[in-house]
């Protein structure tokens, strides 16, 4: 049933990137909003989700939100408990992962991103986190999805720096430099949904309800291209708000303070 209610841009974001994955995908989940996103797809219409975190917890069910990929409330109920480095050769590099979540300060036309500075290498004008094991992920993940707000500044057409592949300048240069995982599969951001085209590009596919093309535009470093079956998402319903408020994040770490 849809809501009635209004919902925030993070709200709309979690809801569409939960209902991006599938029943019985394995998922490498990090904190924040993908980990929402995880957490609402196996309490709605993906109970076989199977949830890897980089620490070492495999088909991890936390009975509260966990505050870090080490949080203890991650090994209760977990299928099984191993090191860091054999998530990352015997799991991911093995292609035993379906879905990679990313983020960061950039997502470029070919959908790169960039977490590790604004500006030039040598002087940044900005120092940001780095790859930490998402560079990983973008190579070796059957998919990836990206979440961010729709902003000029987060969308260049050429990142500053490249941490995590995309598509580099195209499906085939990725392809030749030998990157088994699909790619960038989808950015889900407050506007609506950009994929890949035939060639690797970003374009439009679908608009939020109540957003516009122009928007998106503007808020693109690029030419954005617009599908010629472009559609509109379904907002979120009050059952996936409520298991969103009540069971997932109920102190607002992440949402906010309820409405």
């Amino acid at each position: 049933m849809q809501t009635t209610q209004t919902f925030t841009s993070a709200e709309l974001m979690i809801v569409n990137a939960a209902r991006l994955l599938r029943d019985g995908d394995v998922v490498f989940v990090g904190v924040g909003q993908p980990n929402l996103a995880c957490n609402l797809a196996r309490r709605t219409h993906a109970p076989n989700l199977l949830m890897i975190y980089e620490a070492g917890v495999i088909g991890a069910q936390p009975s509260r939100l966990p505050l870090s990929i080490g949080d203890p409330t991650l090994v209760s109920g977990a299928a099984a408990v191993c090191s860091m480095y054999d998530i990352f050769a015997l799991y991911l590099q093995r292609g035993n992962v379906d879905v990679g979540f990313m983020g960061g300060a950039q997502i470029d036309r070919f959908g790169n991103i960039n977490a590790t500075v604004i500006g030039s290498y040598d002087h940044p004008k900005v120092r940001l986190p780095g790859s930490g094991g998402s560079k990983e992920i973008a190579a070796w993940a059957n998919r990836c999805y990206i979440m961010t707000p729709h902003q000029k500044r987060r969308f260049p057409e050429k990142c500053d720096f490249r941490t995590s592949a995309g598509f580099l300048s195209s499906r085939a240069e990725r392809e030749a430099y030998g990157l088994r995982g699909g790619g960038p599969q989808a950015v889900v951001t407050d506007i609506g949904i950009l994929e890949p085209d035939e060639t690797g590009e970003l374009i439009l596919t679908a608009l939020h309800p109540g957003r516009t093309v122009e928007e998106a535009k503007e808020n693109t470093g690029w030419a954005l291209k617009v599908s010629g079956r472009l559609r509109i998402t379904q907002p979120p319903t009050e059952e996936e708000l409520r298991i969103l408020h009540q069971e997932l994040d109920p102190q607002g770490i992440y949402l906010g303070a309820s409405g």
